[in-house]
């Protein structure tokens, strides 16, 4: 039970101090390690470990959408909304017709659109070491 609470507080002390391109690096994470975790219980008959894990997996994209500000972000959070919106229907479309195939390409695309994002975490964590030149 103790480590239990020692590892909630490590996350809770993580997402306190991530920047916003951290957390969404960190939901990208979390919704593709529950959508690999969906993927083994269907290849294990577990529909209830599927359903759970799938529904896991929509509710970070759904979340994802919801951050999304479509007035400033333009055809970036426009192309961003139409990736969500289809993963969400391939994960609906995997737990209903306990389709795999579905499931990596919703992590095939979260994978990509990750890589991404830490690229520019990383470029801009680079960006503020640069010495000043005075």
């Amino acid at each position: 039970m103790a480590s239990k609470n020692a590892a909630f507080e490590y996350r809770k002390q993580a997402v306190g101090g991530a920047s916003p391109l951290q957390l969404v690096i960190m939901l990208y994470d979390g919704a593709i390690r529950f959508m690999e975790a969906g993927k083994q219980a269907m290849a294990h008959g577990d529909l209830p470990g599927q359903n759970d894990n799938l529904q896991r997996a929509q509710k970070i994209v759904l979340e994802l959408m919801s951050c999304l500000d479509m007035a400033k972000g333009g055809e970036i959070a426009s192309n961003l909304l139409a990736l969500y919106t289809y993963i969400v229907n391939e994960l609906v479309e995997a737990n209903v017709a306990d389709n795999p195939e579905c499931i990596e390409r919703c992590i095939k695309i979260l994978s990509d659109l990750r890589s991404g994002w830490s690229g520019i975490e990383q470029a801009t964590h680079q960006d503020h070491e640069q010495p000043i030149a005075a």
